[in-house]
């Protein structure tokens, strides 16, 4: 079997229990690649009369060929705080762009917006909220992060869980398909920081987003102030950890998480 690690689709079976019980059918999903996880997404909108937006600036040739043969699922060639806003009726977010702290911070802060202006409770389901982007940016395409929110970078160095700077010729690099941040932690700096930036201010502003993650590499999260098969998102019912093996130094685990 093959793993990618850094693919949503690996926690397919999470996301869709989620989207079952909260009768999700108009999905957006940020960041589609190759479409892998976009495939499963206009399934699942497909079975329920549903429709999927799949929102990327640059995605790959397989997806546009794949695209072709959907016509259930609308892409955005554009980026993401350029398209929340126009978008409307979304039931659920997929959140799996580009994975640093600017990026997702307003991505989400635009997600609740467009949510409370539809009347619609915010569910969104994140990517990346682990290591490696955690607690280090990642840049895709840095000349679209403003400069006071962008980090010293480096497109040749990889990273090694438990060294807070880059490895040069090492460890997990995008050899030249992304950049990461040179250090680890502080401020601003990574996704699940960013995630809970945003749950402070929403809670600070009256606004609870209950959230849950599946914690180590890459990893998955969900926001929502939803209630799943009737019932509040607190508390929630964690089904037992899986196990998957990442490399032959460390392995994952995973704990999906649904309501009961």
């Amino acid at each position: 079997m093959t793993l990618l690690i850094h693919s949503m689709a690996e926690f397919a079976d999470l996301i869709l229990s989620v989207l079952e019980k909260a009768g999700a059918r108009r999905l957006a999903e940020i960041g589609a690649e190759f479409g892998g996880m976009s495939a499963i997404l206009a399934a699942h909108a497909e079975r329920h009369a549903g429709h999927l937006t799949s929102i990327d600036p640059a995605a790959k040739p397989e997806f546009a060929e794949w695209l072709a043969a959907n016509p259930h699922v609308t892409h955005v060639a554009a980026p993401s705080l350029e398209t929340i806003a126009g978008l409307r009726e979304v039931d659920a977010w997929i959140v799996d762009g580009d994975h640093n702290y600017y990026t997702v911070r307003h991505e989400l802060s635009a997600i609740a917006e467009r949510c409370r202006g539809d009347g619609k409770p915010l569910l969104a389901l994140l990517h990346d909220v682990a290591w490696p982007c955690a607690r280090r940016d990642c840049y895709y395409a840095p000349d679209r992060i403003p400069q006071e929110w962008r980090h010293a970078h480096d497109w040749d160095g990889g990273v090694i869980p438990g060294e807070a700077t880059l490895i040069t010729g090492r460890g997990f690099r995008g050899l030249g398909q992304f950049a990461w941040a040179l250090l680890e932690g502080g401020p601003a700096n990574g996704v699940l920081t960013a995630v809970e930036d945003f749950i402070t201010a929403e809670e600070a502003a009256g606004r609870a987003s209950p959230s849950r993650r599946c914690p180590r590499c890459s990893g998955s999260a969900s926001c929502s102030t939803q209630r799943l098969s009737g019932r509040p998102m607190s508390p929630l019912w964690w089904r037992p950890s899986m196990t998957t093996r990442c490399s032959p130094r460390w392995s994952a685990t995973v704990s999906p998480i649904t309501c009961a």
